[in-house]
């Protein structure tokens, strides 16, 4: 990476697309919530994906010690979803009071998401800032005919 941040490569970073997903899990009686727009699918057979995770979010030991997730995608207007979920959430504090919300064994299931994928951690690999999980699909539906969200950064080193 440059050591210093050049302007038009940021630039170039901000057009890859990327969808957006809110990405639930629990262990124990801990559970949250996040916005996560970095995630690809990763494998056909099986079913895999891959999701970055910065480094410090609370969802990171949660995801750690349950070794599973809920991806729950977005929809092409996802403003009720991403204003709940956009700030994150400190550990304990509860990440589903005033959303539609199931428990599952794998996070939570979000009734305004399109679609739902219930995720089993495979590895988790170090990417500079963030982790990057792989995990294989278990289980996982649409949840209503709308299209998905798709983001564009306006610049490449941030969100």
């Amino acid at each position: 990476m440059p050591t210093q941040p050049d302007e038009s490569l940021g630039e170039a970073l901000a057009l890859v697309p990327s969808g957006c997903s809110i990405l639930t899990c629990s262990a124990g009686d801990a559970s949250t919530g996040m916005l996560a727009s970095w995630v690809q699918q990763a494998a056909f057979e099986p079913p895999m994906v891959t999701v970055a995770v910065k480094r410090g979010r609370p969802a990171v030991e949660l995801i750690d010690r349950a070794g599973k997730f809920t991806l729950n995608l977005l929809g092409e207007d996802p403003g009720k979803l991403f204003k709940h979920f956009g700030a994150g959430f400190a550990p304990g504090e509860p990440a589903f009071e005033g959303v539609a919300a199931t428990p599952t064994v794998h996070g939570v299931d979000l009734a305004d998401a399109v679609g739902v994928l219930h995720c089993r951690v495979a590895t988790r690999a170090e990417a500079g800032d963030h982790w990057i999980y792989v995990a294989a699909v278990e289980s996982g539906r649409r949840q209503s005919p709308g299209k998905p969200y798709v983001h564009i950064r306006k610049n490449g080193f941030s969100y």
